[in-house]
C-alpha cells in the first residue's frame, strides 16, 4: 500500500477536521476612515472591527485610515473613480448634499428593509440625523459626531479667584472671566480659526440669534448684518479685548496648547474629550458653549456613507457592519475611548456608559448639548461655498480685510455657485 507523504496527511487531517484550514471570507469590504482629532482612535476602530470579523467570520473588512475628512473624501471618491473597490466610508457629515449630486450613494431606505433594520435607522438623536436627513431619505449614518465644547483649566479659576465649578454661561461673562484668566504668556481663551474656522464661526453665529446657511443647502446668510457682527464680536475678542492672541489659532496644535497653559479655556470638538482627559496634569472641566441671545453649537464629525457601485451582498455586509459599529455597547465603548458621543440615547443606557459617565459626568456635556444644537453647516457645493467662508473668517481675523467686506465677497461667491442649483 503507498504511503501517504507528510504534505499528504497534513492535508488529509486538515480536511477531516474541517477547522486547521479558515475558510475565506465570502465578502471582503473596503471603509475609508478619517482621523481628524488626536488620540489612538485608529485602535479603537480596530478593536471594533476585530470584534465584527470574529462575529462575521465571512465578511473581511479593510480599514483604511485617510487623513482628516477632506483627505478621506479625496481618497475614498479617487479609489471610486479608479475602480479601486470601495463599499462604505465616514466622511464628513457635511458631504452629503456634493455626494448625492454626484450619484456616489444610495439612501439607506433602500437597503434598510427589515422592522430591525428599520428600528436600527429610527434610533439615533435627530439632531446627528439632521445632516443626513435629505428630501425624506437617510443618506448619512452618524458615527464619530460632536459638538463644540468649551475646555477649561479648573486650577487657573482658582488662581484668578473665580469659582471653577461656573465657568461662563455668556459672552459678557466669557470675556469678564477672559480678562482675569489672562496672565503673562497666558491667554483666557483660544477659539481656532484654521482647520475647521466655518464651524466654530457657526457657533458663534448660532449663539448670535442668526443661522449661516438655509436648511435647504441652497441659501447663506454670510452678509447679514447679525452674521458680521458675529465676526466683529470674534475679532474683539484679541483686538478689543485681548483675551486671544491676534492673527489665526490653530486647530491642531491648540490641545497642546491648553495643555502646557499656554490658554485657561479653549474651544474644540469633544472628540479630544479622552486625550485631554488622559494627559491633563492639572483640573479640568468642560462646559457647554456661552450664550448671547441663545445658547447653541452646530453639530459636528462623520457619518457612514454607503456607496452606489456595490453589489447586493456587500450592501448587506456594509449594512450589518454599520449596524454592529453603532450598537449601544460599541457606541458606548466607542465614546469612553475617544470622547466622541455615544450616537443613539441607547448607547447611554449601557452599564459601560453609565458608569463612566457617572465617574466622569465631562463625557455628558456634549450630548446635553444636543437640545439646542443644530445641523452642521452644508450646501450644495458645499467645499467650495465653505472654503469661501474660511477665507473670509481668516482674512478679517488677521486684519487682512474687514469683516463686511470678507463676508461680503464670500456671499457673493456662494450665490455664484449656488445659482445653478436654485
Amino acid at each position: 500500500m503507498k504511503l501517504l507523504s507528510k504534505t499528504g496527511l497534513g492535508l488529509a487531517a486538515a480536511m477531516a477536521i474541517g477547522l486547521a484550514v479558515p475558510a475565506k471570507a465570502e465578502t471582503e469590504l473596503t471603509m475609508y476612515y478619517p482621523i481628524a482629532v488626536g488620540g489612538a482612535l485608529t485602535e479603537v476602530v480596530d478593536g471594533i472591527v476585530a470584534d465584527f470579523e470574529a462575529a462575521n467570520p465571512d465578511i473581511k473588512v479593510n480599514a483604511i485610515y485617510s487623513g482628516n475628512y477632506d483627505d478621506t473624501r479625496v481618497r475614498a471618491l479617487s479609489a471610486l473613480a479608479s475602480g479601486e473597490p470601495a463599499q462604505l466610508a465616514v466622511m464628513f457629515s457635511i458631504d452629503a448634499y456634493d455626494l448625492i449630486e454626484q450619484e456616489l450613494i444610495i439612501p439607506f431606505e433602500d437597503v434598510a428593509k427589515t422592522d430591525a433594520e428599520k428600528q436600527w435607522l429610527s434610533g439615533f438623536y435627530p439632531a446627528l440625523m439632521a445632516n443626513g436627513q435629505i428630501e425624506g431619505q437617510t443618506w448619512g449614518i452618524p458615527f464619530q459626531r460632536s459638538t463644540i465644547v468649551a475646555y477649561y483649566n479648573k486650577d487657573m479659576f482658582r488662581a484668578a479667584g473665580l469659582d471653577p465649578e461656573a465657568p461662563p454661561t455668556t459672552w459678557d461673562e466669557m470675556i469678564e472671566m477672559g480678562k482675569a484668566l489672562t496672565k503673562g504668556d497666558t491667554y483666557g481663551l483660544m477659539i481656532p480659526s484654521t482647520g475647521y474656522p466655518y464651524w466654530m464661526f457657526q457657533a458663534l453665529a448660532i449663539q448670535n440669534g442668526k443661522e449661516v446657511m438655509s436648511d435647504d443647502g441652497l441659501t447663506t446668510y454670510f452678509d447679514d448684518p447679525t452674521v458680521v457682527d458675529t465676526l466683529e464680536f470674534w475679532k474683539s475678542l484679541s483686538t478689543e479685548h485681548g483675551i486671544m492672541p491676534t492673527g489665526t489659532v490653530e486647530w491642531g496644535t491648540l490641545r497642546q496648547a491648553f495643555l502646557e497653559g499656554q490658554t485657561a479655556m479653549m474651544w474644540h470638538s469633544t472628540g479630544n474629550l479622552t486625550a485631554v482627559k488622559k494627559a491633563a496634569n492639572f483640573d479640568f472641566g468642560v462646559a457647554e458653549l456661552p450664550a448671547n441671545v441663545r445658547k447653541g453649537s452646530p453639530t459636528g464629525g462623520g457619518n457612514f456613507y454607503l456607496f452606489k457601485d456595490t453589489t447586493e451582498e456587500e450592501r448587506v455586509a456594509a449594512l450589518k457592519l454599520m449596524q454592529f459599529m453603532t450598537a449601544p455597547e460599541q457606541a458606548a465603548e466607542w465614546s469612553i475611548g475617544t470622547g466622541y458621543m455615544g450616537v443613539s440615547p441607547a448607547a447611554y443606557e449601557t452599564e459601560a456608559l453609565k458608569t463612566y459617565t457617572s465617574e466622569f459626568p465631562p463625557a455628558l456635556v456634549a450630548r446635553s448639548q444636543l437640545e439646542n444644537a443644530v445641523a452642521e453647516f452644508s450646501t450644495f457645493e458645499t467645499a467650495r461655498v465653505r472654503d469661501g467662508l474660511n477665507n473670509a473668517i481668516q482674512s478679517a481675523l488677521t486684519g487682512a480685510k474687514s469683516p463686511e467686506d470678507a463676508l461680503g465677497e464670500a456671499q457673493a461667491a456662494a450665490e455664484r455657485l449656488l445659482s445653478v442649483y436654485q
